[in-house]
């Protein structure tokens, strides 16, 4: 397993950084739609994966044992579960990306392969 660190959580944060920039450099839009699918994937894309952050966050800190048990501590626990069923809704964001792919020219789609 590789060794997380604040930094590479940074380095992580840093690419979609650097990804919004290019995406705002008026790209190809085959390009911009092919990086951007990664990310909204329905079983794998930040969605879903930034819900299973946030619940497992919560289960940590609930499960620690220098937590204190106070009703702000449940309340801000509650929260974060809160913001991962929030966050894993919008795992349907890859509905957006293959509707956006439908309404291309057809000259487009039967030139690339993750076209429907």
């Amino acid at each position: 397993m590789t060794v997380l660190t604040p930094d590479t959580i940074r380095a992580a944060s840093e690419t979609l950084s650097l990804l919004t920039e290019y995406l705002r450099s008026d790209p190809d839009l085959d390009e911009a739609l092919d990086l951007v699918a990664p990310l909204l994937d329905e079983y794998t894309g930040i969605p879903v994966q930034f819900a299973d952050t946030l619940r497992a966050l919560a289960r940590v800190v609930q499960e620690h044992p220098d937590t204190p048990a106070t009703s702000e501590v449940a309340f801000l626990i509650s929260e974060l579960r809160t913001a991962a069923w929030e966050q894993a809704g919008q795992h349907t964001l890859h509905y957006i990306l293959d509707a956006l792919r439908a309404e291309k020219p057809s000259s487009t789609k039967a030139a690339c392969d993750w076209c429907p």
